[in-house]
């Protein structure tokens, strides 16, 4: 369960195909927050899925033993 201030970075994809075509890899560290926005903004493709906000919970992605405690 994470909480807390989130990375830009934990919300992108980085294994999919937008991220890898962009070339975001190499160019992540030079962009600005405002810019990784803009960039999640434009293509839905690049946000890591799923995303659940429940109460004080932020979960990105989908790691098993995580999903399980907010659920239990």
């Amino acid at each position: 369960m994470q909480r807390g201030i989130h990375p830009p970075k934990s919300f992108f994809n980085t294994s999919g195909k937008s991220y890898r075509d962009l070339g975001l890899k190499d160019r992540f560290s030079s962009l600005s927050e405002t810019e990784l926005v803009e960039l999640l903004a434009a293509d839905g493709m690049l946000i890591k899925r799923p995303i659940l906000v429940r109460s004080d919970t932020l979960l990105i992605g989908f790691k098993p033993s995580e999903w399980e405690q907010v659920f239990a």
